[in-house]
């Protein structure tokens, strides 16, 4: 749109001068950064830098070995961010190629500003695939959510269920993670054992 067509005038930010880095920031690690927002003391022992192995399987033909690190941080608002990475794992346990990515988001349901044991989630990977989550957080150390709603764009892996567990086991971050494509109803997809290497 040229100026002549905006009867308004260049828009404000057109010459605006450049912009400072991001002013704000995130941590995996509960002695720096901002505080920990009160309505995710419940989520408490699952925030930090998770690294180990584990084991995969549906949708691949043959289970597979993989290693995984995962990133569960907060910025001081009422939710944590979740970030994840995988790759291969050949039978020496050597790294055999990137594998699987994953982003999002955890949050309580709040209750006049409380946090109630309810969790909502939202998780975004590259295989276009977006899911919904509903779930509950039992006691400090469990985490059980079900997909309430999953969309996949028209190239996307046809996903049409999932469910995740996360548990805190002495020390360590367990999770199992099933999944259903089509009509295969809910399958082992993945699941692994990580250790707290930072946080």
């Amino acid at each position: 749109m040229s100026e002549q067509d905006n009867p308004l005038g260049p828009p404000p930010w057109l010459n605006a001068p450049p912009v400072d880095p991001y002013p704000y920031e995130d941590t995996h690690d509960l002695r720096s950064g901002p505080d920990l927002h009160p309505a995710l003391l419940g989520l408490l022992p699952f925030v930090g830098l998770w690294r180990g192995r584990g084991q995969g399987g549906f949708p691949a033909e043959n289970d597979y070995d993989f290693a995984q690190e995962v990133r569960i941080s907060h910025d001081g608002r009422p939710f944590l961010r979740f970030e994840s990475r995988a790759w291969l794992l050949d039978d020496e346990s050597k790294p055999a190629g990137e594998w699987a990515v994953e982003s999002g988001f955890w949050r309580p349901v709040l209750n006049d500003g409380r946090a109630t044991d309810e969790m909502e989630a939202v998780m975004i990977n590259p295989d276009g695939v977006a899911e919904l989550y509903l779930g509950k957080a039992i006691g400090t150390t469990r985490l059980e959510m079900e997909a309430d709603a999953i969309a996949y764009t028209p190239s996307g892996q046809h996903a049409t269920g999932a469910k995740r567990l996360f548990g805190i086991v002495d020390g360590a971050l367990l999770y199992a993670h099933e999944l259903a494509i089509d009509d295969s109803g809910l399958l082992p997809h993945m699941s692994a054992r990580l250790l707290r290497i930072g946080g």
